[in-house]
C-alpha cells in the first residue's frame, strides 16, 4: 500500500458533497464582529434536517430547557448565539462523512471522546476565562482528520488500527508509520479546505502539539482535554491511551491537580445526554 500525501487527502475532500449553505456562513461567522444573527437563523430553519436536530438538542436534558424551545429564534434567545452556532457546526462537520466501512473504526466510541474532549475542553475553558463554546466545538471536531481516513481511505486507516493493536503504540505513531500522515495533519488540512477559522483549525490541527501554536488559540485546551477523556476512558475502548501532558499547555492555562478534579464530574455527569443528542 502507498503512504498518504497531503494532494492525496485534498483531492478525496474536493469530491466530498459541498457543506451546508448555514455551515459555511457559520464558519466566516467567527471572524465577524457584526454578524447577522437573524439572517443565520433564517439559513439555519431553512435546512430542516439540521434544524430539526438542532432543535433536539436544544431540547433535551442535557441544556435544560426540554420542551421549551420551538424555534431557531426561541434556541438563540435562551442558548445564546455562540452555543446554537458550536451545535450546528458540530452536526454539520461531522454530518458531512456518512458511515463508513472501515475495519476496526468504531463510530460510537469516535463520537463519545469527541463528546468528552468537548465538555473538558469547555470546562477548561471557563476556568481560564476562554472561549468556552469555541472550546466545546474544537473539541466535538478535534479528531476530525480521524473521521476523514475512516471514512475515505477506510482500507489505509484500517491497517493503521490494526498496526496500532499489534505494536501497543499511540494512534498517531501508527497512522504516521501506516498511512503517512496523522489525523491532526488531516484536520488542518480539512480546516484549509473548508476555510475553518483559525482557532478552529489549531483546535484541529495542533491538539498534539500544542506549544507549536500560540497561546491565544485553543490547542492548550483540546489537548489537556483530550488527555483528560482518554484518561477516563470515555470512549469505552479497551486500548485507550494518554499521551503525556505538554509542559507548555499546562503552565499555559495555569493547572494544578485542584482545578483538573474539578473538571472530572462535569464531564462524566454530562457524556450520555450529550453523546444521545450529538450522534442520534
Amino acid at each position: 500500500m502507498s503512504r498518504l500525501n497531503a494532494d492525496d487527502v485534498l483531492g478525496r475532500l474536493r469530491q466530498l458533497p459541498a457543506l451546508p449553505t448555514v455551515v459555511v456562513e457559520l464558519l466566516a461567522s467567527f471572524g465577524d464582529d457584526d454578524v447577522d444573527i437573524g439572517g443565520l437563523s433564517r439559513l439555519i430553519a431553512r435546512d430542516q434536517g439540521l434544524a430539526t436536530r438542532l432543535l433536539r438538542v436544544a431540547n433535551s436534558s442535557f441544556y435544560g430547557l426540554s420542551g421549551k424551545v420551538a424555534t431557531i429564534n426561541d434556541a438563540i434567545a435562551v442558548l445564546g448565539f455562540s452555543a446554537v452556532r458550536s451545535m450546528v457546526l458540530a452536526v454539520g462537520v461531522n454530518g458531512a462523512f456518512p458511515a463508513g466501512q472501515c475495519p476496526g473504526f468504531d463510530r460510537q466510541a469516535y463520537v463519545r471522546h469527541g463528546v468528552g474532549v468537548g465538555l473538558a475542553a469547555r470546562t477548561l475553558a471557563r476556568q481560564a476565562g476562554r472561549n468556552a463554546e469555541l472550546a466545546f466545538t474544537g473539541g466535538i471536531l478535534h479528531d476530525i482528520g480521524v473521521l476523514v481516513l475512516a471514512t475515505c481511505f477506510p482500507q489505509a486507516y484500517g491497517e493503521a488500527l490494526a498496526y496500532r493493536e499489534r505494536h501497543d503504540c499511540l494512534p498517531i505513531v501508527a497512522e504516521r508509520d501506516i498511512v503517512g500522515l496523522d489525523h491532526a495533519a488531516v484536520g488542518g488540512l480539512l480546516a484549509d479546505a473548508w476555510l475553518f477559522p483559525a482557532a478552529l483549525r489549531a483546535a484541529l490541527a495542533a491538539h498534539h502539539a500544542p506549544a507549536e501554536s500560540t497561546a491565544d488559540q485553543p490547542a492548550d485546551l483540546i489537548h489537556v482535554a483530550d488527555a483528560i477523556a482518554h484518561a477516563l476512558g470515555l470512549a469505552g475502548s479497551l486500548d485507550e491511551m494518554v499521551q503525556p501532558v505538554d509542559r507548555t499547555a499546562w503552565h499555559r492555562l495555569g493547572l494544578d491537580q485542584q482545578k483538573i478534579a474539578a473538571v472530572l464530574p462535569q464531564v462524566v455527569a454530562g457524556l450520555d445526554e450529550a453523546c444521545l443528542v450529538f450522534s442520534a
